[in-house]
């Protein structure tokens, strides 16, 4: 929604100044079919050059969820640290092998069940049940997991990242495109010299639109949306912190209660959920 409207006051500020400075919009509108198609067909062939095909993929994917409002909110960490709490509190009661069924089939599992924004999280519920095989095992101790835990969520950061530094290389190459367009636009003036000044002017300022249009893509559109993706990338990242640190704090002996305050703290101000806010969710589930 935001991106809708921060587009919709940027237009509004360029061509509203534009036209009441007693600027000529039809030279733009005359010129704008063209020159983005100039512009946009070179920027997306040298984006599918530039990029193999998952990066592509997940490059439209990220773009789509930058028109979602995000599910990293404080319910969402509410529901992830009362599943935790859940499961390491039946593993402290009952016994680590006890919750070896709710690890090897958590989609039938009542635990998870209880936590349906979670448990449809096929990512998320995947890192929590292969580190609570782990645990179960006993095979490994608590920084040899801490590490595979480091590796996997630096794996998973690169590969977001792929999409948002593909964004960036695409915004970067935006004005370059858009002076190519506008060369062209010379060109083409350059050929028609015999005509009156009137028809050259107009020549000419078609042409400096592909340089207008060519920046205003790239800092106005493109640009932005890879800002917005990379938050989105650094909010899905935290949550994967938080999982790691509340589950690292079970297997150093800590109660669950204490267990999931130490995943609470790596959680962003903005959205984590207080301590008698936490305390009261876990009670009430």
């Amino acid at each position: 929604m935001f991106v809708i409207v921060g587009w919709l006051l940027a237009m509004g500020c360029i061509f509203g100044v534009y036209i009441a400075h007693g600027g000529n919009i039809g030279v733009i509108l005359h010129a704008l079919p063209f020159e983005m198609i100039t512009i946009l067909g070179a920027a997306l062939g040298a984006f599918l050059a530039n990029n193999q095909m998952k990066v592509v993929k997940a490059t439209l994917k990220g773009l789509g969820r930058c028109f979602k409002g995000s599910k990293f909110s404080k319910a969402r960490y509410l529901e992830v640290l009362a599943l935790l709490f859940d499961i390491l509190q039946k593993a402290r009661k009952e016994g680590l092998m006890s919750i070896e069924g709710d690890v090897e089939d958590p989609h039938n599992s009542a635990l998870f069940k209880k936590y349906p924004s979670v448990s449809g999280d096929h990512h998320v519920v995947e890192f929590i049940t292969d580190y609570l095989r782990m645990m179960v095992s006993g095979s490994l101790n608590s920084h040899e997991i801490e590490s595979l835990m480091d590796s996997e969520i630096d794996t998973h950061h690169a590969e977001e990242h792929a999409a948002v530094a593909a964004i960036g290389r695409l915004a970067g190459g935006l004005p370059a495109f858009g002076i190519v367009a506008a060369v062209l636009g010379v060109v083409n003036t350059m050929g028609s010299v015999g005509q009156p000044p009137a028809v050259l002017g107009g020549m000419i300022g078609s042409a400096l639109v592909g340089t207008f249009l060519g920046i205003l893509l790239a800092y106005g559109f493109v640009e932005p949306l890879g800002g917005l993706l990379e938050q989105k990338v650094e909010d899905a990242g935290k949550e994967l912190q938080c999982i790691k640190i509340t589950l690292l704090a079970s297997m150093q002996g800590y109660a669950p209660t204490v267990a999931i305050e130490f995943g609470r703290k790596v959680l962003f101000s903005g959205d984590r959920p207080s301590f008698s806010e936490l305390e009261g969710h876990v009670k009430k589930k």
